[in-house]
């Protein structure tokens, strides 16, 4: 006789009495890299919402939660309230030095009041220190009126996490790969060893 599939909601696991509970953290991957340092770099992140609705933001890794910039500019928080689970994705991708990185993060959504000591940590990592040469409108999220303009913080606390190096090594002499069309396989490239 076939399994039933399971009908409750991602995310959960069922517990005595029919309640509900959030899954453990499971994080996995490859320790060839270092993921805090990973996610330090001022890369951007794309987050996918239920809808599904897919969005590239800047992120601050800290307190192993990613940290995103929100408010009424935009429809996230909306989305967000009515259905928190979300998924996010960080990766690099350089064809020149076979570098590819990735962090794949499935958690749930919470909306909470902005602070401005985090959100200068999180837009100088990628506007630099220097407030003075921001654009005005990064300078007005800091420093302006946050209940006016409702600006907040979605914090998502992966619930699963993975972490992979797919780097290759390119061999000196092949040709660019970027030279060929977007359709085409990329030929002359050789998957690194794990730990190489």
């Amino acid at each position: 006789m076939p399994q039933e599939p399971d009908a409750r909601p991602a995310g959960t696991s069922p517990v005595r009495g029919g309640a509900r509970a959030p899954e453990p953290k499971t994080w996995s991957g490859s320790a060839d890299f270092p993921l805090d340092a990973f996610l330090a770099l001022p890369l951007t992140a794309r987050i996918a919402t239920a809808g599904p609705t897919v969005r590239p933001v800047w992120f601050l890794w800290e307190g192993e939660a990613f940290w995103i910039l929100t408010g009424q500019w935009s429809w996230l928080p909306r989305h967000v309230a009515k259905e928190p689970s979300v998924a996010l994705v960080v990766d690099e991708c350089d064809l020149n030095t076979g570098r590819v990185r990735q962090v794949i993060a499935r958690g749930r959504g919470e909306l909470l009041p902005f602070d401005v000591p985090r959100g200068r940590r999180k837009l100088s990592r990628y506007l630099g220190p220097d407030e003075s040469r921001w654009d005005p409108r990064f300078v007005r999220y800091l420093h302006g009126d946050h209940e006016r303009s409702d600006t907040r913080w979605l914090r998502v606390r992966p619930e699963r996490l993975t972490a992979k190096d797919l780097s290759f090594r390119v061999r000196p002499g092949d040709p660019d790969p970027r030279a060929d069309a977007p359709s085409q396989v990329i030929g002359g490239l050789t998957p690194s060893p794990p730990g190489s």
